[in-house]
């Protein structure tokens, strides 16, 4: 569940549930969380591509030394 996602069901179904304040601030965390996801994501990729890499580099080190 997604508390961001449900308020804008909320307020879809009821206009008058959800306060003009209540939204402007659900946008904003909705999009701060996204950007922490992502942040999060790119991060993961990013170490798996460096740790592919140097395991890569390793493999090809070992290669050298036979």
């Amino acid at each position: 569940m997604n508390i961001h996602i449900e308020l804008v069901k909320k307020w879809l179904a009821d206009p008058e549930s959800v306060s003009q304040k209540e939204l402007r601030v659900n946008r904003i965390a909705a999009f701060a969380a996204a950007n922490a996801a992502v942040a999060v994501a790119a991060a993961a990729y990013a170490s798996a591509d460096a740790a592919a890499y140097w395991v890569e580099r390793y493999e090809a080190l070992l290669d050298q030394g036979k």
